[in-house]
C-alpha cells in the first residue's frame, strides 16, 4: 500500500473519530486537538506524516492572536450581552406586540420583526431566544396560539442572528474563506487574488437574511388565513392603545440607531468590522445608561459573560487549527478535492454534497464546530472549481443557521425548553420547528437559484474602482503620453521599424542638475532657449 493511500485512509479515519468523540460528549476543543495529535503520531510512525508540519502551529496561533478581524468577535459579543441587560428587547417585544396584536397572527409577526431587529443589533442567539421565550411565549399562550406555532416562531426568529449581520458566524467564515481563497488562487496560478473581507460577507448576507424574515412572515400569514384558530388576535382596549405610537418610536429608536451606526459604517466603507464593533460596544453601554440599566455590577457581569463566550470559541479555533493542519499533512485536502472534482455534475454536485454534509452535521454538532472542521477542508476545493467565495460563504451561513433549529441537538430548542416550563412540551417544540427548517431549505434553494441575492450588494459596495464617467468625448480615462516608458508594453519589441512609428521616449538628462546663476540669467535670451 502506497504512503499516499495510507495517509488518506488516516485522514478519513481521523475525521470519523473526531465526529464520534464529539457525539460521545468529549469537549470539542480538546477532541479536535487531541485526535489530531494522535493521528499525527500514528502518521509519523507509519512514515506518512512529516513532523515538521506541526511547526506551522506557532505561526497559526500567533496569526490568530494578531488577526485584527477576529477582534470584532468579543466586541460584538459584548455589545449583544450589554443590550440584553439593557431591557431594550423587552421594550421592543411589548410595543411590537401591542402594535400588531390586534391582527390574526400579530404576535407572531411581532416576534419575527423583533427577532430581526435584535439580530441586527446583538447577534446573540441564546439571549434572544431566552428573552422572547420569557416575554412573548406567555402572551402567545394566553392569546390562544397553537403551542407548536408559538415554539417554532420564537426559535426561528431567535436564530436570525446567525445570518443577519453583525454575525460572529460570518466573521469566522469570512476569515477562513479569506485564507482558503488565497490558497486556492495561488494553486490556480493567480498570484494576486482579489481579497475576501468580512464586510463583503456582511453585505452579501443582508438580502438572504431579509428573505428568511419574509418567508417566516408569509408562513404566519398563511397560518392566519388557512388555520385562523392557531393564531387568534389579541384583544386590546382603548386604554392600552393610548400613546402607542409614541411608545413604538421610543422602543424602535435605540436599536435602529445602533444598527445604523454599526452596519451603516461597514456597508458604507467608513469603518472596518472591528472598528464598527467597538462603536457598537460603546453605543450599547450608552443605550444601557440612557435606559437606566447600567452599573458597575452589570458591566462586570457582561465582561465575564463576554470572556466566557469568547474563550470558548477561540479555544475551539485553536484546537481546530491542529486538526486541519494534520488533516492537510496526511493528504486529506487532496482527497477531498479529488472526491469533489470526480462527482458527476461538476461544481453544482460538489456544492450540493458539501451543503448536505453541513446540513446533516447540524443535527448533532454546534455551529462553530462545523465551521472550524468542515469549511477549511471543503472551501479551497470548491473555490478551485470556480465557486464564488462570497456566495459560498453566505450559503454556508444560511445552512449553518439550521443547526440551531434541527432536533435533537438544536441549541435554540434547548434554550426555549429551559424557559418554557409547563407551557410547552419537548415534542411541541420539535414539531414546531419543522416548518421553519423547511423554510430554511427553501431559502437556501432561492439563494442557489438567484446568486445575485448574495453577490449584488458586495459588488456594488465593495467594487475595486468606481465606474468610468463618460461624456460626449468618451470614457474619462487618463492616458499615459505616447512613447513614454509607462505606456510601452514591449509587444512590438522585435518588429521591423515602420516609417510612421513614433520615436521612443528619450531623456537627454539636461535637467539632471539645476542650472547655475549664469544659465538662469540666459533663460530669457534666444541662446538660452
Amino acid at each position: 500500500m502506497s504512503t499516499v493511500l495510507i495517509g488518506e485512509v488516516l485522514a478519513v479515519a481521523m475525521f470519523v473519530t473526531t465526529i464520534g468523540a464529539v457525539l460521545l460528549g468529549y469537549p470539542v476543543a480538546f477532541t479536535l486537538a487531541g485526535v489530531g495529535l494522535m493521528f499525527a503520531t500514528l502518521g509519523i510512525v507509519l512514515g506518512v506524516f512529516d513532523v515538521a508540519i506541526l511547526s506551522a502551529l506557532v505561526g497559526r496561533y500567533f496569526g490568530t492572536m494578531t488577526n485584527e478581524t477576529l477582534v470584532a468577535v468579543p466586541l460584538f459579543v459584548f455589545m449583544g450581552v450589554m443590550l440584553e441587560r439593557s431591557k431594550i428587547a423587552e421594550a421592543l417585544l411589548t410595543t411590537m406586540g401591542e402594535l400588531f396584536g390586534s391582527l390574526r397572527g400579530g404576535l407572531g409577526y411581532s416576534v419575527v420583526i423583533v427577532g430581526a431587529l435584535l439580530a441586527a443589533s446583538t447577534g446573540i442567539v441564546g439571549a434572544t431566544v431566552v428573552t422572547m421565550g420569557l416575554l412573548s411565549l406567555p402572551a402567545m399562550m394566553r392569546a390562544g396560539y397553537e403551542p407548536k406555532l408559538a415554539a417554532g416562531t420564537i426559535c426561528a426568529a431567535g436564530t436570525l442572528g446567525q445570518i443577519i449581520p453583525p454575525s460572529t458566524v460570518l466573521i469566522f467564515v469570512g476569515d477562513i474563506l479569506q485564507g482558503a481563497n488565497q490558497q486556492a488562487q495561488l494553486e490556480l496560478g493567480n498570484l494576486s487574488p482579489d481579497p475576501i473581507s468580512v464586510g463583503q460577507l456582511f453585505a452579501g448576507a443582508m438580502l438572504p437574511g431579509l428573505v428568511l424574515v419574509g418567508l417566516y412572515l408569509l408562513w404566519i400569514m398563511a397560518k392566519s388565513i388557512f388555520d385562523p384558530k392557531s393564531c387568534p388576535p389579541l384583544e386590546m382596549n382603548d386604554v392600552q392603545r393610548a400613546g402607542l405610537a409614541g411608545r413604538v418610536v421610543k422602543a424602535l429608536a435605540p436599536p435602529l440607531l445602533l444598527i445604523l451606526s454599526v452596519l451603516g459604517s461597514i456597508l458604507a466603507g467608513i469603518a472596518t468590522p472591528t472598528e464598527s464593533a467597538s462603536v457598537g460596544a460603546v453605543g450599547a453601554m450608552v443605550l444601557s445608561a440612557a435606559n437606566r440599566s447600567f452599573s458597575l455590577s452589570i458591566l462586570r457581569e457582561v465582561m465575564r459573560t463576554t470572556l466566557s463566550i469568547s474563550s470558548m470559541v477561540f479555544v475551539i479555533l485553536l484546537g481546530a487549527s491542529v486538526f486541519s493542519l494534520v488533516f492537510r499533512g496526511l493528504g486529506g485536502e487532496n482527497l477531498v478535492h479529488a472526491a469533489l472534482s470526480s462527482l458527476p455534475g461538476g461544481a453544482f454536485t460538489a456544492v450540493l454534497a458539501v451543503m448536505l454534509v453541513i446540513f446533516f452535521l447540524g443535527f448533532f454538532l454546534d455551529t462553530f464546530e462545523i465551521i472550524f472542521v468542515v469549511v477549511p477542508i471543503a472551501a479551497p476545493a470548491l473555490i478551485k472549481m470556480g465557486v464564488d467565495p462570497v456566495w459560498l460563504g453566505v450559503m454556508i451561513g444560511v445552512n449553518l443557521q439550521t443547526s440551531f433549529l434541527t432536533p435533537p441537538f438544536g441549541f435554540a430548542l434547548f434554550y426555549l425548553r429551559g424557559v418554557a416550563g409547563r407551557m410547552l412540551t419537548t415534542l411541541d417544540i420539535y414539531k414546531g420547528v419543522v416548518p421553519f427548517v423547511a423554510l430554511q431549505v427553501i431559502g437556501i434553494c432561492l439563494l442557489w437559484a438567484m446568486p445575485a441575492l448574495a453577490t449584488y450588494l458586495p459588488d456594488r459596495l465593495f467594487a475595486d474602482a468606481a465606474p468610468l464617467q463618460e461624456d460626449a468625448r468618451g470614457p474619462s480615462i487618463r492616458k499615459t503620453p505616447s512613447g513614454s516608458p509607462v505606456a510601452d508594453d514591449f509587444s512590438d519589441l522585435f518588429d521591423e521599424p515602420a516609417p510612421d512609428r513614433p520615436r521612443p521616449y528619450q531623456d537627454d538628462l539636461q535637467d539632471l542638475f539645476p542650472p547655475d546663476d549664469g544659465d538662469a540669467n540666459r533663460q530669457g535670451t534666444p541662446e538660452g532657449r
